[in-house]
């Protein structure tokens, strides 16, 4: 089955050129505001994306960034990394310690702030 293509019905749908532009006042308040992300992606996608990755704390390192045999695609295969380690465990380790991870609001007014200490103490 390598090297099979997919049925025709199905590689239309792999095909998409549509855009989506976000408001002005939207993308006024964007965290990255240099276009060159853009074309550094759309250079070396997997070199793009292995970067930020490598910012991750991994239990075993990924031997292949990316497996793509449209429609299907695996990424950072090989690799294994243990989610609330990364979303609690190593802020709690550094200067976020004491930072808001989670700012809860209910109804009516009420509010609630955890820091990523306040969600590791919770954890344990």
């Amino acid at each position: 089955m390598p090297d099979q293509k997919p049925p025709v019905e199905i590689a239309d749908l792999l095909r998409e050129d549509r855009r989506f532009p976000p408001p002005p006042t939207f993308a006024a308040r964007a965290n990255i505001r240099d276009e060159d992300v853009y074309a550094r992606a759309a250079r070396d996608p997997e070199a793009f994306w292995a970067e930020f990755a490598s910012e991750l704390e991994w239990i075993a390192p990924w031997r292949q960034v990316l497996d793509w045999k449209p429609p299907h695609a695996r990424w950072f295969v090989g690799g294994t990394l243990n989610a609330s380690v990364n979303c609690v465990d190593r802020h709690v380790r550094g200067a976020r310690r004491n930072t808001a991870a989670i700012i809860w609001e209910g109804e009516p007014g009420e509010r609630r702030t955890l820091t990523y200490f306040d969600l590791y103490r919770q954890g344990s």
